[in-house]
């Protein structure tokens, strides 16, 4: 359905079902890893392949974010009481065919930007 890979395509993914949730999340912390917005869609555990060694870092004890430990390329955020897992959709390889259903934390959102669009907005 959907391919994607880091920047230097150590790690790969592919959904085997149609993801969903395409959303944009302004939180500090994603912030902070990327420097700017992080853009997603999800799938449940199950629907996502993944190929390569992934390193898995916590924030916080409600979630843990994947990234490549060769490029630092930031790829997969997984709930830990979710049964989904999202994926970068700035990795994926080619058009999605999603688009932007939320704006996510955006009351920590940085101050440098306005959301100018009419996607509904969550705090």
């Amino acid at each position: 359905m959907i391919k994607g890979y880091c920047l230097c395509g150590d790690v790969c993914f592919e959904t085997v079902a149609e993801p969903s949730g395409a959303s944009m999340c302004h939180c500090s912390q994603c912030r902070k890893q990327l420097g700017g917005i992080w853009a997603s869609a999800l799938v449940r555990d199950v629907d996502l392949v993944i190929t390569g060694s992934v390193r898995w870092f916590e924030a916080t004890s409600l979630a843990k974010r994947g990234v490549c430990p060769r490029c630092g390329s930031f790829l997969f955020w997984k709930g830990t009481a979710e049964d989904t897992i999202s994926f970068a959709l700035g990795a994926v390889d080619g058009n999605t065919g999603l688009s932007v259903e939320k704006h996510i934390f955006t009351a920590s959102k940085g101050d440098y930007y306005e959301i100018a669009d009419n996607v509904p907005q969550e705090d």
